[in-house]
């Protein structure tokens, strides 16, 4: 299966990286590993096609770029040029508790996505289970979506779900979200600017996931998922059931208290509150 694929970026000295990790951790939904070798991972970033593989003893990652997109836009999408190392040092100096998490999640970076997939994305994920977020918009996608090879469909745009009817999204089984995301695509096609002038850097986490709850079926768990994952808005801390949770039995923190809790993460993880979400979320997954 290997031969299969043409390796044809070669990318040295990549750390603090693991692919299961980073596709299989909640943050994406479009990547999936090969049934017959779980090292090889196949996927779509946007309307990218790739396949990947990462040697840990040589710190080096294959990508078979199918699209031709290119290194600078994979070191950009697996955000590379990122110190992970010098981050994991930082939140786990005097925090036991995320020195353990960290250690079991120790490759997960945080993916820049393009801004629309993951409005849709977290917008289908809403009360669902990851199998089933996965089914969906692997199903939105071949509805409505456009082919790229090999059975690969990207995402419908904004414009072409803003024209899309309940009907057309029933074989999706999207249930109540199909209104959500046909709406949401209507907001986005009046306003094409709307999640690019969020992304600028001028504007935080916090400001970004207020602006985003002005979209149809989005509140602030999915708010803070589509800043961080989509708009690389490191300081969010997304907050679900699972790490209210985690934020109790680790933090002594109140479950029903969100607010002491995204006080908590602006004092302690910073401007990385949104990878210290990552680890945490990760630890209590596999616990």
């Amino acid at each position: 299966m290997d031969q299969a694929f043409n390796w044809n970026i070669k990318i040295e000295g990549v750390r603090d990286f693991n692919l299961k990790e980073i596709f299989d951790c909640g943050q994406c939904f479009r990547w999936e590993h090969l049934p017959e070798d779980e090292s090889i991972w196949q996927g779509l970033a946007g309307a990218y096609p790739a396949a990947m593989k990462y040697d840990e003893s040589l710190q080096t990652l294959h990508i078979a770029d199918m699209a031709g997109a290119g290194e600078a836009f994979w070191r950009n999408y697996l955000d590379l040029d990122r110190d992970y190392g010098a981050i994991k040092k930082l939140l786990e100096d005097g925090d036991e508790a995320m020195a353990e998490a960290i250690k079991c999640g120790s490759g997960i970076r945080i993916l820049k996505q393009e801004p629309w997939e993951a409005l849709v994305s977290f917008i289908i994920s809403q009360n669902n289970n990851i199998p089933r977020i996965k089914k969906c918009i692997n199903s939105l996608a071949a509805e409505i979506g456009e082919p790229i090879n090999d059975g690969l469909y990207a995402l419908p745009s904004a414009q072409d779900l803003a024209k899309a009817t309940i009907e057309d999204l029933a074989p999706c089984r999207l249930g109540y979200r199909a209104k959500y995301l046909i709406e949401a695509g209507r907001q986005i096609s009046e306003d094409e600017g709307f999640l690019a002038r969020l992304q600028e850097t001028s504007v935080d986490g916090a400001k970004a996931a207020e602006e985003l709850q002005k979209i149809c079926g989005v509140g602030p768990k999915v708010a803070n998922c589509i800043a961080l994952f989509g708009l690389n808005k490191l300081d969010c801390f997304p907050l679900d059931v699972w790490m209210k949770r985690v934020m109790n039995q680790v933090y002594g923190i109140p479950e029903n208290d969100v607010k002491a809790m995204r006080t908590y993460a602006e004092e302690h993880f910073g401007q990385y509150g949104g990878i210290a979400q990552q680890y945490l979320f990760n630890f209590i997954a596999r616990a």
